[in-house]
């Protein structure tokens, strides 16, 4: 496979054109013949004209590319070499969803052929990919595993909007369900990924050890926001705590913040789904997510708290909400937690005007229910800068008074302005 692969004998698809799905695409095509499948047909006709519509890659990257876009199942056929990336969300109850996964391995299951190989990308509990989406293969090609065809789990470790960590550059683990198809997919890979790749002795090690960098991310960021609530209530700087703590070597570097995404709001709530049907109910893991998912509605609490205590009446207020993606200097807005904050905002009956560089206002009012302000006024009582975005850092305190028809409160989350805002009332995490 490997060789035929090399000699553009055979074809590689992915499947999912997302932010994970399109640049491992891309790269595998500057080596060998792909196909990029997405079953979005809007999608697909963008990306024939050499645009990402996830806003990532420049048209630049497609250059020099040896790739079909389609969302055809019969060009899908054509290949024998299969990846597929994608998403893995939760559902309103903080379940696992995956129809997008098991419509994916329908899709590649109607067009497998014996001798074929299935990499899955997508983030899953360990065992989803022998349990769940193995059986959706056999029962669609009518194929017997492993006999027929080869399965393995390679997990992305995409960043987006990180032009440094990109995918060339960052390990790639992979696992194999026998000795034959980990070399295979190993070499495969390595063709693309200059950082080399760790084999990882099975499909659930390689499953697990996804799920646990997030997780591990995500506990660690919500004992940083608890320690935040803690020392507000003690008049202490969180940030000029961990700007101290940090002097020992061995001190982890994270910080408070709103922890939304599709991955570190959401993976770890896939391993407790698996632990709790494994009979075992997880603690540290859910304090901290029960911790993350509360600090949109503690910040718009502070907000109001503060409001009050400037004489400002809450009914008649107006609040700036600057940022609405997920994180800085990107597009995505999935599960941007900054939507807990002004919904809990507008419970209160503020009015809310919300600004973003860099978000579609369209996806937002899709998504969330709100848009983005046009024309922002002069008069708000209170900003709340959501999102380090480039284009807000280096706003001064002339800035915020400009906007206002008496002292707004300024409310940093990402402490971007300490030192900087001193006449004004400030709060940060």
């Amino acid at each position: 496979m490997y060789q035929q692969l090399l000699n553009k004998e055979a074809k590689l698809a992915v499947i999912g054109l997302g932010y994970v799905g399109l640049p491992i695409a891309l790269e595998f095509a500057k080596k060998i013949s792909v196909i990029g499948f997405d079953i979005n047909a809007q999608r697909v006709e963008l990306m024939k004209n050499n645009v990402d519509p996830s806003g990532e890659l420049e048209s630049s990257a497609f250059e020099g590319c040896d790739i079909t876009f389609t969302h055809d199942l019969e060009i899908l056929r054509e290949a024998r070499f299969f990846i597929v990336a994608v998403p893995t969300p939760i559902d309103a109850y903080a379940l696992p969803d995956l129809k997008p996964l098991l419509g994916a391995s329908t899709s590649v299951g109607k067009v497998l052929k014996k001798g074929d190989y299935v990499v899955f990308e997508s983030t899953v509990y360990p065992g989803c990919t022998e349990e769940d989406c193995i059986p959706v293969l056999e029962r669609e090609s009518g194929l017997k595993f492993p006999a027929d065809f080869k399965v393995g789990y390679s997990p992305e470790r995409i960043n987006p909007g990180d032009k440094e960590h990109t995918l060339t550059k960052i390990v790639k683990v992979v696992s194999g369900c026998d000795e034959e198809s980990l070399d295979v997919i190993a070499k495969t890979y390595e063709l693309v990924i200059e950082a080399g790749v760790h084999r990882a002795s099975s499909i659930k090690v390689a499953e697990a050890a996804k799920i646990i960098e997030n997780t591990q991310r995500d506990v660690n960021i919500a004992l940083m926001n608890e320690l935040s609530i803690i020392f507000d209530r003690m008049g202490i700087n969180t940030y000029e705590v961990l700007e101290a703590s940090g002097t020992k070597w061995n001190f982890l570097k994270f910080f408070p913040g709103l922890v939304g995404g599709h991955c570190i709001g959401v993976d770890p709530y896939y391993l407790t789904y698996k632990a709790k049907a494994l009979g075992y109910d997880s603690k540290i893991i859910l304090s901290g997510r029960t911790i993350n998912d509360g600090m949109g509605a503690y910040v718009a609490s502070k907000a109001i708290k503060m409001m009050i205590k400037e004489g400002k009446a809450i009914s008649k207020a107006k609040v700036l909400v600057m940022g609405a993606t997920f994180k800085e200097n990107v597009e995505d807005i999935r599960n941007s937690k900054v939507a807990d904050v002004i919904n809990e905002l507008k419970s209160f009956g503020v009015q809310v005007d919300v600004v973003d560089p860099y978000a579609s206002s369209q996806e937002l009012e899709h998504e969330y229910g709100f848009a983005l302000t046009e024309n922002p006024s002069n008069d708000y009582d209170a900003v709340v800068v959501a999102v380090n975005h480039r284009d807000y850092v280096g706003l001064e305190e002339s800035y915020f008074k400009s906007i206002s028809s008496d002292s707004p409160i300024v409310i940093d989350l990402k402490g971007i302005y300490r030192g900087k805002i001193n006449t004004l009332p400030y709060w940060s995490l």
